[in-house]
């Protein structure tokens, strides 16, 4: 098991073809298959995703009414967008500077899902735009 504190398990109804298409179109590398039904796949420094099939009562997203994205950093979000492009990637939002400090864009995959791949571009304290720092633990 990684040891990422927090992954993301997706629903796809063909896991193979799903792993298949996040190494290509985003970069990813398969860290692992059982089956048909599971995998998991390395995502930059230290991620991880892991991909399930629709058994079980697990379903894929409505692809125009998907209630998560999974958001992931990447060194250039242009270069990662251009990629994407070119092997068919429905972008859902081109590449955008936000006020706090990210370079952005959207997508949707093969089975619905939305990715949002992010780049640091400042390093901008919350209240410069709006936010509110948290509380100290």
């Amino acid at each position: 098991m990684p040891s990422s504190s927090v992954i993301p398990e997706l629903v796809y109804p063909d896991v193979r073809e799903a792993v298949a298409w996040l190494c290509t179109v985003f970069g990813f590398s398969e860290r692992w298959t059982a089956g048909e039904h599971r995998a998991q796949v390395a995502v930059g420094d230290g991620g991880i995703v892991v991909m399930t099939d629709d058994g079980d009562g697990r379903a894929t997203p409505d692809p125009y009414a998907s209630g998560h994205a999974v958001m992931v950093r990447v060194e250039d979000v242009d270069t990662h967008h251009a990629r994407a492009q070119q092997h068919g990637a429905e972008v859902l939002a081109a590449p955008t500077d936000f006020p706090y400090g990210e370079r952005q864009y959207r997508v949707r995959d093969l089975a619905g899902h939305h990715w949002t791949f992010s780049q640091t571009i400042a390093d901008v304290a919350p209240e410069e735009w709006g936010g509110r720092s948290g509380s100290p633990t």
